[in-house]
């Protein structure tokens, strides 16, 4: 009976060993490490920053499929020069009957032989023999042998042997001597023509004025002492003899 009472103290001595054993066990620290000196795992680290933990894959996200474009219009290429792109058309013909600001003069010494052309005015002096034309004024004092075109015309004591085509209107002062025709729109008389007159607008002969020809115009105004050897005829007057009685000519 007491070999069984000893051996059964004998085991319970041998576990109570054990468990002190188990009890006793150690953990040495190493600053932040912990070693369990029971096992031979390696050291676990306090950190509370998660271990490398593998970073989630991304997943890549396909693009968004594009619309398709809609196909560019064509462009008409534009071949007007920059310079006269934005420019609004201009009346040539209208441009060429303004004058220029210039004014040419042929002195009284002056003798020239041929036609004359300029684009502003002219004051003759001298004496030319041939045509005369110019887009301004004409201003003669001298001697045109020739026909002369003018915006407007002015004879003082002048010797013209030619027809007179003036788009304006025409003076010839007294002293002045015109052997040709006369084409205005306005005419103020006080020399001596010879030749027809033509004019749609009125005619003043002044009291000094010689006319050998026929004068049309639309008004005429006669002063006494005025010598007239020809027709005068008011055909283009609003209200004319021609008619008035119904005449054809």
């Amino acid at each position: 009976m007491s070999f069984f009472k000893d051996l059964k103290q004998a085991v319970n001595e041998l576990g109570e060993e054990e468990d002190q054993e188990l009890t006793g066990a150690s953990f040495e620290s190493d600053g932040d490490m912990i070693v369990d000196t029971l096992t031979d795992d390696e050291p676990v680290a306090l950190d509370d920053s998660p271990a490398d933990i593998p970073a989630p894959e991304t997943v890549a996200e396909e693009p968004a499929a594009e619309k398709p474009m809609a196909p560019a219009k064509p462009v008409k290429a534009d071949n007007t020069p920059k310079a006269v792109k934005n420019e609004k058309p201009v009346n040539a013909e209208h441009d060429s009957d303004v004058p220029d600001d210039e004014t040419a003069i042929i002195t009284a010494g002056l003798k020239i032989h041929g036609d004359i052309e300029s684009s502003g005015s002219i004051e003759l002096l001298g004496t030319v023999e041939g045509n005369v034309t110019c887009k301004g004024k004409l201003v003669v004092s001298g001697t045109i042998v020739g026909n002369s075109v003018s915006s407007d015309f002015f004879a003082d004591n002048a010797r013209v042997t030619g027809n007179i085509d003036c788009k304006g209107p025409v003076k010839i002062g007294n002293g002045s001597v015109i052997m040709g025709d006369l084409n205005a729109t306005g005419a103020v008389i006080a020399g001596a023509i010879k030749g027809n007159i033509d004019v749609h607008g009125p005619v003043i002969l002044d009291s000094t004025a010689i006319v050998m020809g026929d004068i049309k115009s639309k008004q005429v105004q006669i002063n006494s002492g005025a010598a007239i050897e020809g027709m005068c005829a008011q055909v283009y007057a609003d209200n004319s003899p021609s008619k008035f009685f119904g005449v054809n000519k």
